[in-house]
């Protein structure tokens, strides 16, 4: 009974470490292609008309998209203009009030 259990313990090892010795063979990955040229983006372009010596920053969101302008002329105070609904119909503020918060009521409760 040793004997065949032992016979059976070096058959299973010996094929596992043939197994083991038989790897396949590994290559390199190949260079990735170039990206893609950028392409213009279907938004339409928006020009806003700019007085000589104003001084204007844009906020943008992570898709690189203007959402918000804010225009200082010269010896004036700040104004913004901003992208509300993201469609292009720009809104003029004469301030951010950090104040400013969205109406929202009460329309019914669940007991």
């Amino acid at each position: 009974m040793r004997r065949a259990l032992l016979l059976i313990l070096l058959l299973v090892s010996a094929s596992v470490l043939a197994q083991a010795q038989r790897l396949p063979k590994l290559e390199p990955l190949p260079e990735p292609p170039p990206p893609p040229p950028m392409q213009e983006s279907d938004e339409p372009r928006v020009n806003i008309p700019v007085q000589k010596g104003d001084k204007v920053e844009e906020a943008r969101d992570s898709s690189g998209r203007i959402i918000a302008i804010k225009v200082t002329p010269p010896g004036g105070t700040p104004y913004y203009l901003i992208d509300v609904t993201g469609a292009g119909q720009w809104e003029r503020r004469d301030s951010l009030n950090p104040d400013f918060r969205v109406p929202m009521w009460t329309i019914r409760t669940f007991d």
